[in-house]
């Protein structure tokens, strides 16, 4: 089973310092653990600070872990990560554009993953020959019992899966140790999520 832990530093106690420094620990851990990707998903902070950090987790990451950073193509190529997660709505950076911007910084080619939510998605994510499609969500987020929103389930993610063909596709949302194989039954790759890896 494939792993891919999304960061949120606001995940951890403290001021801005100790969240960030918290938050490389962290992914220092989840590569000495064998995590196949982190995304890099701190979304508020400023470019040039993003950029440290990026280059502060991959200073500290041991084994095969890659880094993709969350929808900043050039962020990823600044920082030296291996490559990049894009949204998959329309109006989003294309796959195309990714691979041109690191063609021109002269740089390996990116690994690049895309979130899905529609089976049409799944199919334009297929034909622009990402790496592999983070489905979700697959299971529903309850907050004090109450569902706030539904998940599509196991059949939609083997839908999905069977649409995607032959690249890998993650399960996201809702995902826990005790429902991860149900995932893999349905004929995810692998698992990916925020708070599943935490703690």
């Amino acid at each position: 089973m494939l792993r891919y832990a999304i960061t949120s530093r606001t995940l951890f106690p403290g001021d801005e310092r100790h969240q960030q420094a918290a938050l490389i620990e962290q992914a220092a851990r989840w590569g000495a653990a064998g995590i196949d990707v982190i995304q890099l998903r701190e979304k508020d902070l400023p470019a040039a600070e993003l950029a440290v950090l990026a280059r502060s987790v991959l200073k500290n990451l041991r084994g095969t872990t890659m880094l993709l950073i969350n929808s900043r193509p050039d962020i990823a190529i600044a920082g030296g990560a291996h490559g990049v997660h894009l949204a998959g709505g329309a109006g989003e950076l294309s796959p195309e554009q990714v691979r041109h911007l690191y063609a021109s910084a002269d740089v390996s080619a990116p690994i690049i993953t895309v979130s899905c939510h529609s089976l049409a998605e799944v199919a334009r994510a297929r034909e622009n020959r990402v790496d592999a499609i983070l489905f979700a969500p697959v299971f529903g987020k309850s907050v004090a019992g109450q569902i706030v929103s539904p998940g599509q389930g196991l059949d939609q993610l083997h839908a999905a899966c069977i649409a995607a063909d032959a690249t890998p596709v993650y399960a996201l949302g809702g995902v826990t140790l005790e429902n991860s194989s149900d995932c893999l039954h349905a004929g995810a790759t692998g698992v990916a999520g925020i708070r599943l890896f935490h703690g």
